[in-house]
């Protein structure tokens, strides 16, 4: 099986542990809360697990601030493409609006799964250790500097 075919299969699997999450959230939080306040913090909270979930399972990259503050784009790039899809099944196509969206969400796994990639994968900005002189070309970097570079904007968990 390819690496990607692999990542693939695992951010469907995330996904439905990020829905079932959401969903679980959203229950319990909905006994204490109005509806809206339930689903904003269930949907926080699941997007949260399905990031660390997206890094150590899904790419096995090591999770960062930066890929942490891009991550709500994968969302949101599902939330567009979805939100089209809907309107287009329903009001063009004239399909039922009852099974649409989950027409549309499948549609939109391809894109959302490259937009997620691309985040997650990404090569992170060069940084040298506070303080370090600046590296003269063509010369590696010692163990300091791998070491300061490597851990650069890391979460840690």
């Amino acid at each position: 099986m390819s690496a990607v075919r692999g990542q693939l299969i695992r951010f469907a699997l995330v996904g439905a542990v990020n829905t079932a999450t959401y969903y679980g959230l959203y229950l319990l939080f909905l006994l204490r809360l109005p509806y809206v306040a339930a689903h904003v913090a269930a949907f926080a909270l699941s997007m949260v697990g399905s990031f660390f979930l997206t890094s150590y399972f899904t790419y096995r990259t090591r999770p960062t601030w930066r890929k942490f503050l891009l991550f709500p784009l994968t969302n949101a790039a599902n939330f567009v493409l979805t939100t089209a899809g809907v309107y287009l099944l329903v009001d063009v196509l004239e399909f039922g609006d009852r099974y649409a969206p989950l027409i549309a969400a499948a549609a939109a796994i391809p894109v959302t799964f490259l937009v997620s990639r691309t985040i997650m994968l990404r090569p992170e900005p060069a940084r040298t250790a506070a303080g370090a002189a600046p590296r003269t070309a063509g010369r590696p970097p010692s163990a300091t500097e791998r070491e300061a570079e490597s851990d650069a904007g890391a979460i840690s968990v």
